[in-house]
């Protein structure tokens, strides 16, 4: 018997982190000033100091809106991974939101929203409260927990739903980085690349995080104090975005079998000077290069489930480019999960054992 009697669908909310609505300076500006405006991604200013450096300085710099005929950094990288489709990051969300709702039923109504920009969170609920829901599942798209994602999009939904007179039974979901049909996935985009003994070293490269913010959340003294402290997963760093990125690492590693000495985890998009978490890509690829000789290596990208600017510009574009000047001759990129209909049923699996109990 279900927990509750259902007399709506079951809603489920899908979130990723956001993109621009457009490749232009002013589109660029409003997403990093909104994205780098929240208190849970620059952790380390007072919120009026975080305002001014943020909308200031960083966002009207990096976009190019202080010289609207010369595009800033951020805005060429996003011109350089629009499509004909648009953002890959919005156009593969809402391709798998359509998906998985087909593969769900009737019984749930799917919605997609970004944590910045469009479509927003709020806009979505409002939806999904607007066809009577009887419970709304939030699912971020971000297979490791952390802070400035999946707990900032844990709280944006908080702070909305706080604000009504009713609100339904509400589902969070906070991570699935060992998820076996996730890790199935991975490891299978790296075999359809064929022989994967043809390279010379595979690199596991997720989005970097502040080593403060690992350290903030760390509530048991945990964190950079115990020796091989992400070596595995216990009750003390079970919510370490670190930890649990080791943990995907180890999962598809096994799956495809490799050995410890064949891989390596490592962070990349690291931003101004403090220390984040290590060891960095970048290092991990020079020093594979220039004092190992290597010339091929498989790199994944398993904290992202589509195209983006991490993984397409930052590791396909640029992280080539310096592998090259090292001796190196290609970095194969495991293609991310985008729309594949692997992905799209390990989707709807997870919801499904996440409502089991709530949809009669």
């Amino acid at each position: 018997m279900p927990l509750q009697s259902h007399y709506g669908k079951q809603g489920v909310l899908l979130v990723n982190l956001g993109t621009p609505d457009a490749p232009t300076p002013s589109a660029v500006n409003r997403y990093l000033g909104e994205f780098l405006t929240d208190p849970r991604v620059i952790d380390n200013l007072p919120s009026v100091a975080q305002q001014v450096l943020v909308r200031g300085i960083i966002a009207p710099v990096r976009s190019g809106i202080v010289n609207p005929f010369k595009a800033g950094g951020s805005t060429k990288l996003y011109q350089e991974l629009w499509t004909e489709n648009g953002s890959p990051l919005k156009y593969y969300g809402e391709v798998v939101a359509e998906r998985v709702a087909e593969a769900l039923g009737d019984d749930y109504s799917v919605r997609l929203a970004m944590r910045y920009q469009n479509p927003s969170i709020e806009a979505a609920l409002t939806e999904l409260l607007a066809e009577q829901v009887s419970g709304i599942l939030v699912f971020p798209l971000f297979p490791q927990y952390a802070s400035a994602t999946t707990g900032s999009v844990h709280q944006e939904v908080m702070r909305i739903l706080s604000r009504r007179q009713t609100i339904p039974p509400v589902q969070f979901v906070n991570s699935y980085y060992e998820q076996p049909e996730l890790i199935r996935v991975f490891a299978d985009n790296a075999r359809d690349l064929g022989d994967l003994d043809q390279y010379d070293h595979i690199v596991f490269s997720y989005h970097g995080l502040p080593q403060r913010q690992l350290k903030k959340a760390d509530d048991c003294n945990h964190c950079y104090v115990v020796e091989g402290c992400c070596n595995s997963i216990s009750r003390v760093n079970q919510f370490c975005y670190s930890a649990q990125c080791h943990a995907t690492t180890r999962a598809i590693a096994a799956e495809l079998g490799f050995e410890p000495d064949r891989y390596t985890t490592s962070f990349q998009s690291r931003l101004g000077f403090d220390d984040w978490a290590k060891p960095y890509t970048i290092d991990v690829l020079e020093e594979w290069a220039k004092e190992r000789g290597a010339k091929k290596i498989l790199c994944f990208s398993p904290a992202f489930v589509a195209d983006c600017l991490e993984t397409t510009i930052e590791i396909g574009v640029e992280y080539q480019e310096e592998f090259h000047k090292w001796g190196g001759e290609r970095i194969d990129l495991v293609p991310s999960l985008n729309d594949d209909p692997r992905w799209i049923n390990a989707l709807a699996s997870m919801i499904r054992s996440e409502t089991r109990e709530t949809v009669a």
